[in-house]
């Protein structure tokens, strides 16, 4: 099961507003968009979040996979409750967006308790070539 203490929903930190770039958020059967985000405010404030039960989360997560391959992204990294979605763009370089699943750390867990999904992009080009710092060896 899918599930993700409120600190870690801090990853997406330096995620963009609504539903990323040009992507297609299907309608997966068992969820509802939630503009609160699980009840979190800073997280609402960067992502796009739907709420289901923790034991569809799996499920749920398995149709958001499909969906965004379909859709030419690959899952490009990830832990046990977040996935790094990437598309190159024409011309060069990437675009990505983040899948975060969590739920509230304050509520025991349970089947037909609430979790949630966040989806954010990730700004920038994440596949731009680094730079050393001058002076690295």
């Amino acid at each position: 099961m899918l599930i993700l203490a409120a600190r870690a929903a801090l990853s997406l930190a330096q995620a963009a507003p609504a539903a990323p770039l040009d992507l297609q958020i299907p309608e997966v059967a068992g969820t509802v968009a939630d503009p609160t985000c699980g009840g979190n405010p800073a997280l609402a404030s960067r992502a796009f979040c739907v709420a289901t039960t923790q034991a569809a989360m799996q499920a749920v997560a398995d149709q958001y996979d499909a969906a965004f391959q379909s859709q030419g992204w690959l899952a490009a990294s990830g832990e046990a409750n977040l996935t790094v979605y990437v598309r190159r763009k024409e011309g060069g370089g990437c675009t990505a967006f983040q899948l975060l699943a969590f739920a509230d750390p304050n509520r025991p867990a349970a089947p037909g308790a609430p979790g949630y999904f966040a989806l954010a992009t990730i700004p920038g080009d994440i596949c731009a070539a680094s730079t050393a710092p001058s002076g690295a060896q």
